[in-house]
């Protein structure tokens, strides 16, 4: 057997990880970086470690890219310059995430193998000269890189500085879905490990529609590019396959390492608006704890926002627990179409904001701007200015802050609010065939989210698997795919006294993407006490107005009560006198149904209705988000105090209730704290207060 056919398990039989994982340990709150000695001269070394200290980073990971460096030919290992730097790090009292070094091949191996380099649907070769060009799929890559695993695992699992282990680099990132003919063989390997047989696969794809239907497992294909709309369940699937895929190599990988160390294992996880690859809700049990990586989006509306979005769906991954900020930027990034710097105070504000919503670890991507390469004009901790620079000295500020909040450190983020979230709902509601292609499952999520953001309400954001017990208020943003176990979990919650709101296109499929009959929304039916008949989507640039007074748009749903209450009904539009928004009463709980798009405004009052229904109460002030106020707490049964972040993005002073000791000022604070214009202020809150 190959490495590949060894380690090659299909996700349905992976069993869950051991219990007793390594955990990443360290002293407060980490401060870190990306550093790639090997773009500098090694006198300059010395010198990057000194001015670390100086900036109190404490933990920086290297080999992320180092394939070239480690083996420059094939077969031919150098260790010398890697040993000289992990005992430069080490002297220093720096700890070190150690990269596996296996994130983009080197020249000769694509050369020698262009087999390894990933297809695109149309059918295409991607080349070399970027980054990630592998299939993951590929036998050859896989034997390549774990034996390059094995040689750095075997080398540096029990050096003293390895604290992490940090295996390739953002998987999926640009890879995720490749269509050649290895990821061919690889695809209908999974789907004989998932259905069994050919006929239970054309069941579940809908294969009778257009002429479809497979008689042979060899007939099977990634879904390429057609003349026509593909059919669906092949590119669900093929999404699910990718991102199993992709993490059989992590697995691959973090195996061939705790055979050598007992060091905790991750790799950066990419939760941001632009990336939909992996179903992250399947990963994160495998990692020892949860990294992302997170840079501001200027490409959306509201980049503030959607990182506390980011932060706290991060959070819902690591369960609740402390999780790492492995990457973000000080200031401009290289890659966006307006790489916008950030102003005064902003890098701090945006790593604290991190820290609310419980990261533990606040590091960048990198040390040193690079003077060559794609990223030469991404910003860094050390800019080509140099020291004599206000970045420079805000990055030192920023490590004596972090400093000063290392006592938060094993607390918890308080919340009690769940918002659902899900991969399979993304890529299935996104889909080529649809409704409304203005509908996008993203930007519902974000908006429910701002909503509640706006509230001043803490959400954790979790799986439509999770325990929803201990919530007073769960939300299902346009969960369009959902299946009988997810729908069930849902409803019980409700029918035990639980708060519920479920947005329009949610329930439509089962998790085979076919379509649940009888009326939708599907699966919710019963439990939002209404039957719709038929969508009626809007054209962009049109709208509806309610009774109410609300505005909507994009979506309306010829709908009719079957136990609900109407709470308000369109006065215009396509359906006048039909039902936007409904409650109703299921076991001994409440749940809300609103069939069309709000508009932000109104989505805010409805959720503000709703929140009080659930008698919650705002942790923070109501308004347009620029006022944020998160809690963190001892954990269940443990002694100890409540922080209290209160984070300015704003252009005005703030003034918010609060009591006990201001850490980052070291002021006793009485009453009120008063939060300066883009400040932060964490309050070591008084019990007795």
């Amino acid at each position: 057997m190959t490495i590949h056919e060894l380690t090659h398990t299909a996700l349905a039989t992976i069993t869950a990880p051991a219990a007793h994982r390594p955990v990443f340990v360290h002293p407060g709150l980490a401060y870190g970086c990306d550093y790639n000695p090997e773009q500098w001269s090694p006198e300059l070394w010395p010198e990057d470690v000194r001015l670390m200290r100086e900036a109190g980073v404490d933990l920086v990971a290297i080999n992320i890219f180092g394939w070239a460096q480690l083996e420059p030919r094939d077969g031919t290992f150098d260790f010398s310059a890697l040993d000289t730097i992990i005992d430069l790090l080490h002297a220093g009292g720096i700890r070190i995430n150690l990269g596996t070094g296996t994130s983009s091949p080197p020249p000769w191996l694509t050369t020698l193998h262009p087999e390894i380099l990933p297809v695109t649907d149309d059918g295409t070769r991607r080349f070399p000269g970027g980054r990630q060009a592998w299939c993951p799929s590929s036998p050859v890559f896989r034997e390549r890189a774990f034996a390059l695993v094995e040689r750095v695992a075997e080398r540096y699992g029990r050096h003293p500085a390895v604290a992490l282990w940090h295996v390739s680099n953002e998987l999926g990132c640009h890879n995720a879905l490749c269509y050649c003919d290895s990821s061919a063989v690889a695809f209908r390997r999974w789907l004989v490990a998932r259905y069994g047989s050919v006929a239970a696969l054309n069941a579940a794809w809908g294969t009778s529609f257009w002429s479809q239907a497979y008689g042979d497992w060899a007939e099977v294909l990634p879904p390429l590019q057609t003349l026509s709309s593909r059919n669906p369940g092949q590119v669900l699937d093929f999404h699910r396959f990718s991102s199993d895929e992709l993490l059989d190599h992590y697995r691959g990988e973090r195996d061939i390492i705790r055979r050598h160390s007992a060091v905790p294992v991750t790799t950066n996880f990419m939760v941001t608006a632009h990336i939909q690859n992996l179903d992250y809700w399947s990963w994160a049990p495998h990692v020892d704890i949860v990294a992302n990586d997170h840079y501001l989006d200027h490409r959306l509306a509201d980049p503030t926002t959607e990182l506390a979005f980011s932060a706290d769906l991060t959070r819902g991954l690591a369960g609740g627990a402390p999780w790492l900020l492995m990457e973000q930027s000080t200031g401009a990034v290289n890659w966006q179409p307006h790489n916008l710097a950030k102003a005064p105070g902003q890098m701090t504000r945006n790593s604290l904001a991190h820290v609310a919503r419980g990261a533990e670890a606040v590091c960048f991507f990198q040390w040193r701007a690079s003077v060559q390469g794609s990223e030469k004009f991404h910003s860094a901790l050390l800019p080509h200015a140099g020291t004599d620079t206000a970045l420079w000295r805000e990055v030192v500020d920023l490590g004596a802050t972090l400093n000063r909040l290392s006592e938060i450190v094993g607390t918890v983020v308080d919340a009690h609010i769940a918002l659902i979230f899900s991969w399979p709902a993304w890529w299935s509601g996104d889909g080529e065939s649809r409704p409304s292609h203005e509908v996008r499952y993203l930007e519902q999520v974000h908006a429910v989210y701002t909503a509640l953001h706006q509230l001043g309400h803490t959400v954790d954001i979790v799986s439509p698997d999770a325990e929803l017990g201990g919530y007073r208020l769960v939300i299902a943003p346009n969960l369009y795919m959902v299946s009988d176990r997810q729908a069930a979990n849902l409803t019980d919650y409700v029918a035990a006294g639980g708060h519920a709101v479920v947005t329009f296109f949610s329930g439509i499929v089962d998790d085979d993407d076919r379509v649940r009959l009888g009326g939708y929304p599907g699966a919710f039916r019963d439990l939002l006490g209404v039957t719709v008949e038929e969508f009626t989507p809007l054209l962009p640039g049109d709208s509806v107005t309610l009774d109410s007074g609300a505005r909507a748009s994009l979506w309306t749903e010829r709908l009719r009560t079957t136990s609900a209450v109407a709470i308000a009904r369109y006065v215009d539009g396509p359906l006048p006198g039909v039902p936007a928004i409904t409650r109703n009463d299921h076991g001994r709980g409440t749940a809300w149904y609103l069939a069309t798009a709000l508009a932000p405004e109104a989505l805010r009052v409805a959720m503000r209705t709703v929140a009080t229904g659930a008698n919650l109460t705002a942790i923070g002030p109501e308004g347009d988000g620029t006022i944020e106020v998160v809690r963190r707490r001892a954990t269940v049964g443990s002694p100890g105090p409540s922080y209290l972040f209160v984070i300015n993005h704003g252009e005005q002073p703030a003034i918010v209730p609060a009591h006990g000791r201001e850490l980052v000022t070291d002021v006793q604070i009485s009453l009120t704290v008063s939060v300066p214009a883009g400040a932060v202020r964490v309050i070591r809150e008084d019990p007795s207060a």
